[in-house]
């Protein structure tokens, strides 16, 4: 049944659930449905062009009587003036859908995500991780509206923070990296983030162990060595003299754990933490006494070789024959890696008065140790796999004889 009468709240209010259709009676094509809910829909019926359309304005749930009313006024106006108000929701619909994709979080998780696991599963999560913790702030904005100025703000307060500008550029480097994917697939157009520098960092200067405090380092090894299989020997003593079970004995074994062999390994081949906790024992060959670092686990994303010394085929070796992993080298469960050292690696520092000493720092390390032998830069950055010579520039100042003797050529 349709009804004339005007289209108010309280007028609404009155008519019963059911009635099919009522029609205003000042605004032509203004009407609304009800249906047997009590849900009332209201719409503007249009000719245009030798056209008719039914464009729908909203329900109840969204609008009320006079906002619909003020609505079909102003359509109406854009109608006489010979706009397609149809085609123009289409086109809104369209774009508000576009829209939702472009939010940051919704573009990381849908988008780059799946990217990232066709080109990495290993690292995919981490990077998706990263993102989301680093730039929570952005995760509910348009990815074309994220603007250098924020960025910099962002930045000064990661500064102020004490985050180092090496993770600050490798966080906006990241970002970077998925703004421009965004590009290169048509979800924006362009982004302006590459105005953003990355912070100068003089990495001349580089963190090395003396004579001193390498000595100190590998004594605090044998110390922690000896403590825990006396603790272990102690621990079977006092099981014995009550008849429990007791302990896997220490005392043939050449480590107690993951840590000494890890150290030895980072001190004599110039891997990464990060090289050293995905090693597998596949890419370990102790018969050429050479191990190999994969594109995947390799942050160049280059693979690369590096020859084991006696002491890294020694401790690799010996750790070998001791352990119970099989895929990975440094197993915390069978079939899982450690992920960190941090704890164990900073009490070690602790019992060898070493300050300001990273893991990473085992790294400048060996390449510095090999610069002050005298092997040339460019070996060194082939072992340490800088896909750069400038990386490896850094040591260049440990070669002191190289420079006197050039200096000597015009004396």
């Amino acid at each position: 049944m349709a009804i004339r009468q005007k289209i108010t709240i309280t007028s609404m209010k009155t008519l019963s659930p059911g009635l099919e259709r009522i029609n205003d009676t000042e605004i032509p094509g203004f009407h609304a449905r009800i249906s047997k809910t009590g849900r009332i829909t209201y719409y503007l019926y249009y000719r245009l062009n030798g056209q008719q359309a039914n464009f729908k304005i909203g329900t109840s749930g969204e609008l009320t009587a006079t906002q619909a009313r003020d609505h079909a006024k102003l359509k109406s106006a854009d109608i006489a003036q010979g706009v397609n108000i149809q085609a123009d929701k289409k086109v809104a619909k369209t774009e508000n859908q576009r829209r939702y994709h472009l939010r940051l979080d919704r573009f990381l998780e849908e988008n780059y995500l799946p990217f990232l696991e066709s080109r990495n599963p290993k690292t995919a999560k981490k990077i998706f991780r990263e993102l989301n913790s680093s730039f929570k702030e952005f995760l509910d904005q348009d990815i074309d509206q994220i603007v250098p100025f924020q960025i910099e703000k962002w930045r000064n307060r990661k500064i102020k923070d004490g985050l180092a500008p090496t993770t600050i550029n490798y966080y906006l480097n990241t970002l970077k990296g998925a703004l421009s994917r965004a590009v290169d697939w048509g979800v924006i157009e362009k982004h302006d983030l590459n105005k953003v520098k990355a912070i100068r960092k003089d990495n001349t200067v580089v963190r090395y162990l003396s004579t001193q405090e390498e000595a100190r380092l590998r004594t605090a090894l044998k110390d922690r060595d000896s403590e825990i299989k006396q603790s272990r020997e102690s621990a079977n003593q006092f099981r014995t003299d009550r008849g429990y079970e007791l302990l896997p004995s220490l005392v043939n074994t050449r480590f107690v754990d993951h840590l000494e062999p890890m150290i030895l390994l980072a001190m004599n081949t110039g891997m990464r933490r990060g090289e050293i906790l995905s090693l597998e024992w596949a890419q370990v060959d102790l018969i050429n006494k050479v191990l190999t670092i994969t594109s995947e686990n390799s942050k160049s994303k280059n693979s690369r070789h590096i020859p084991l010394n006696g002491e890294a085929f020694q401790a690799i070796n010996d750790w070998k024959d001791q352990t119970n992993s099989k895929k990975y080298v440094f197993e915390s469960k069978p079939g899982i890696p450690f992920k960190d050292t941090k704890k164990g690696f900073l009490a070690i520092l602790k019992d060898a008065e070493i300050e300001s000493f990273r893991f990473h720092d085992l790294r400048h390390h060996f390449a510095s140790k090999l610069v002050m032998a005298g092997v040339d830069l460019n070996t060194v950055r082939e072992l340490l796999g800088h896909s750069d010579l400038k990386m490896t520039l850094r040591y260049a100042h440990l070669a002191p004889e190289h420079k006197a003797a050039a200096v000597n050529l015009i004396g």
